[in-house]
């Protein structure tokens, strides 16, 4: 088998991952406004090439071998970065055109993002910006596939050892046990007085989910004090289902200190969490080729961060 001896073409990968999403020569076919002949002749010469079988028919259309699985995820990789060729090209070309897309994770969601891309947005108003929200285990894989430019949010070990990943720290933000304004636990408590860790466990609370860092750090902390994690517990990553939430209930969560700040409806109490925090950053494919658009929005997420790290009293970044 030999992939770069010029056989292989770029209708062999678009129809691959086609075929691969849509379960069906047929379907595949005609997303890409192909004939079905043409389609499983074009097929037939990509399992040539390759000198192995990807797909297997089965009763509904076709299903993926153990080879189609491993090329799909390449072929993804291939045409992004053809994508974002043309897409430097054209910002090139015309200066302010273009896309870049965003994974964010719950620590550069709410505060840091959307201020670095309505700096960006007025700087090039043609420019568009896909978000999608997720978790690590989402995110990561589609970052090393091609679906998206850059993470924002938080940093830290990357999976498989991070070879592939290239993350930069921006800024560490606090984080703290939030409660809506009148909660119990803050009238209860003496004036300036503390609210240990075991009185809020008295109440509900909003937990992260289990594929996040800050759920394991919780964890930690939790098994450090010799205490279990609450039994009475929502898990959530989305910060507006969880500011509804506590602000409907008595319940409790964890939240990043920058998006209480300026919340008069939520406070923080005081409670000290020394070992959990998050390192804001962003994360990149380590050898992609960055687009004017990425620069850009990278360039925008330095200046913003720069006036976060001074608003929350932290040093330079590391």
């Amino acid at each position: 088998m030999d992939l770069l001896d010029g056989r292989l073409k770029f209708r062999h990968l678009t129809l691959l991952i086609a075929v691969y999403d849509h379960g069906s020569v047929g379907r595949a076919a005609e997303s890409l406004h192909l004939t079905q002949p043409a389609a499983t002749r074009t097929l037939r010469e990509l399992e040539t090439v390759a000198e192995l079988p990807l797909f297997v028919r089965v009763p509904r259309g076709m299903r993926p071998t153990v080879y189609g699985e491993a090329l799909v995820g390449h072929a993804r990789a291939v045409v992004a970065e053809i994508r974002r060729a043309k897409e430097h090209l054209t910002g090139l070309r015309q200066g302010q055109d273009g896309t870049v897309t965003v994974g964010t994770l719950l620590a550069g969601a709410n505060v840091l993002l959307p201020r670095a891309v309505a700096r960006l947005k007025n700087e090039r108003p043609r420019l568009t910006v896909v978000v999608r929200e997720g978790t690590p285990d989402v995110l990561h894989p589609a970052l090393l596939g091609g679906e998206l430019d850059l993470i924002v949010g938080r940093v830290g070990p990357a999976p498989g050892g991070g070879e592939a990943l290239r993350q930069r720290m921006l800024y560490r933000e606090p984080i703290r046990l939030a409660v809506r304004a009148g909660h119990p636990l803050l009238a209860e408590r003496p004036a300036g007085g503390p609210v240990a860790l075991t009185d809020a466990l008295a109440h509900p609370w909003i937990l992260p989910v289990e594929q996040t860092a800050l759920r394991q750090e919780l964890g930690a902390l939790f098994v450090d004090r010799g205490l279990a994690l609450p039994a009475d517990r929502v898990e959530c990553t989305s910060i507006l289902t969880m500011r509804a939430l506590l602000l409907q209930t008595d319940m409790v969560a964890l939240l990043p200190e920058l998006v209480l700040r300026d919340d008069e409806h939520l406070a923080a109490l005081p409670v000290d969490l020394p070992s959990v925090g998050r390192t804001v950053g962003v994360t990149e494919a380590a050898h992609r080729t960055r687009t004017p658009a990425l620069e850009a929005l990278l360039r925008h997420l330095d200046e913003e961060a720069a006036l976060l790290r001074a608003s929350l009293g932290a040093g330079p970044q590391g």
